[in-house]
């Protein structure tokens, strides 16, 4: 059975290193394994909605040649970087 990488218990600040992880069917699974660096937090009432106090959380992040990705990624999509 594969080990399946789980998110940070707690949020991510910047300067963290993580690595993106999405499944083969997320519209954006080109992004899959890239190792980041997280820039900005964001929050918003996701939560509230879900039970799950990360939902709030989202992320942009710089890949690790210094690229900002066009996309910000929720808490449950990044993974801490090994």
């Amino acid at each position: 059975m594969e080990d399946i990488p789980q998110p940070a218990s707690d949020p991510y600040d910047p300067g963290d290193s993580v690595r993106v992880h999405l499944g083969p069917d997320d519209p954006d699974s080109r992004f899959h394994g890239v190792r980041c660096e997280v820039v900005d937090r964001f929050s918003d009432n996701l939560d509230r909605e879900t039970g799950r106090d990360s939902d709030r959380f989202t992320y942009r992040v710089r890949s690790v040649d210094g690229d900002v990705l066009p996309v910000e990624f929720r808490h449950a999509d990044l993974v801490p970087k090994e």
